[in-house]
């Protein structure tokens, strides 16, 4: 395996993953806050980094199915939500 590169972010508002606190996205990357997950409220964004996908599959959500793949932050792995792909 090879050394983890860790992407910074310089901006007021930074997002971050709430284990391991390394940067994720900034508030100016927010395109809408009206979405709801199993666990709560949900954001999408345009451009995440520090991230790793998984597997595409399909999911039923209120809008329909949709073909998504899980995000985990790419330093504690912790899962961190959903990017759409189709």
């Amino acid at each position: 395996m090879g050394r983890l590169f860790i992407e910074s972010i310089s901006s007021t508002m930074v997002y971050k993953c709430k284990c391991c606190r390394v940067d994720l996205t900034s508030s100016g990357q927010i395109i809408d806050k009206n979405f709801q997950s199993k666990s709560g409220k949900a954001y999408l964004f345009n451009k995440v980094v520090n991230i790793t996908l998984g597997s595409c599959e399909d999911r039923s959500f209120v809008t329909g199915l949709h073909t998504v793949s899980d995000i985990h932050c790419s330093s504690c792995h912790q899962l961190l939500g959903w990017k759409y792909v189709s």
